[in-house]
């Protein structure tokens, strides 16, 4: 059946990746809007109220991210070895620097790219702006202005794990180098170990369990992760004219990607998947404003928040970048790989979320 499905897939790639990844992106932008789900808020619900319930709501996403991926890596649908979170090129110093300043951009910005992408669709005349920059500064961080100065900078703390006979930066594989362990044993032990302990720290909170809304966040958006590597998995072919890249959701790049294809869509073709999901959030968020009865246009409240959320913007786009992604594209499609690296990102946006609530009530 998998192979059947792979062959409709790959004939007509840029519809289903079109469509599929539209769909995808409105599940994904709804419940965002609807649950309130929000990495920035989880942290900051940490340090004001004590509440961690939307904490472990992206703990649960991470934890059925990973069993998802595990199951279709199982079904030979997809590899996500192949993916460019596995390489064996291990960036860490790029992960913590960009994740620090991820996490510190965010909190001044209201939020991390998939949140202001549903405000944006609710009407939020801030988050179009913070999303417009955001994306201007990850290109210039990819090939732009500030491009020499990331590879002269992070490019020479790369480490080549090669060298320590790995094939892939999974952390599952780290364990099978430095143990003896078998390579399948260690992998699905870091599955069940990683995966496990989320969903045991999730549950065995009262609160967590009776929260309907926290629920549905963790588990939807955990699904909406498996289903973009699903279906990017099923329309991978190395042979194609235009491969389409095996990945899940992510928004930092798609944010500079959408802006570009606006720009220039008469000559680039079809959409890739970055943009129609990024396209489907903001939709996603529309519907959520609408059904919740919250849609409307707001704007600055005076020239200090401006400054404000356009300098978080800015660092979003720099550190999403440096880091290889966001909140999604490394804290839960990256680390649904159980790649060393996303997990090196994953632990600085949450250091430097910290550090930026904190920095907020300092100068609020």
């Amino acid at each position: 059946m998998i192979e059947t499905w792979r062959e409709a897939v790959v004939e007509s790639a840029a519809f289903y990746v079109g469509w599929g990844g539209l769909l995808i992106g409105i599940v994904f932008g709804y419940l965002v809007y609807v649950t309130n789900f929000c990495t920035m808020g989880s942290i900051s619900d940490i340090l004001s109220f004590g509440s961690y319930n939307r904490f472990r709501a992206w703990l649960l996403a991470c934890a059925v991210a990973i069993l998802g991926v595990a199951g279709i890596e199982a079904l030979g649908v997809a590899d996500t070895a192949d993916s460019m979170y596995q390489t064996t090129n291990l960036a860490w110093l790029a992960n913590v620097v960009g994740g620090l300043l991820f996490g510190f951009g965010m909190v001044f910005a209201g939020g991390c790219i998939s949140r202001n992408l549903v405000r944006a669709g609710g009407g939020d005349l801030r988050s179009i702006v913070v999303l417009m920059i955001t994306g201007i500064f990850a290109f210039m961080t990819i090939g732009g202005i500030i491009g020499p100065l990331r590879v002269a900078l992070f490019d020479p703390a790369t480490v080549d794990l090669a060298q320590s006979g790995m094939e892939t930066q999974r952390i599952g594989e780290a364990v099978s180098v430095m143990s003896g362990i078998s390579l399948e044993t260690a992998k699905l032990a870091s599955v069940i170990v990683i995966a496990g302990a989320f969903l045991i720290y999730c549950f065995m909170d009262r609160d967590f369990r009776s929260s309907g809304r926290d629920l549905v966040a963790g588990f939807g958006i955990g699904l909406c992760i498996v289903a973009g590597w699903f279906l990017t998995g099923l329309a991978a072919d190395e042979f194609a004219d235009i491969p389409v890249q095996l990945i899940s959701l992510s928004y930092v790049r798609p944010a500079g990607d959408s802006i570009d294809y606006l720009m220039r869509y008469t000559a680039l073709g079809p959409p890739g998947f970055g943009i129609v999901t990024t396209a489907g959030a903001l939709m996603g968020g529309f519907l959520g404003a609408t059904v919740s009865g919250r849609l409307g246009l707001t704007s600055f409240a005076d020239p200090a928040d401006s400054v404000r959320n356009m300098l978080g913007a800015a660092l979003m786009g720099i550190g999403g970048v440096l880091a290889l992604g966001c909140t999604v594209g490394q804290a839960l499609t990256g680390f649904s790989t159980l790649a060393i690296g996303s997990a090196i990102t994953f632990a600085a946006i949450v250091i430097g979320g910290i550090a930026g609530v904190k920095t907020m009530e300092r100068i609020a």
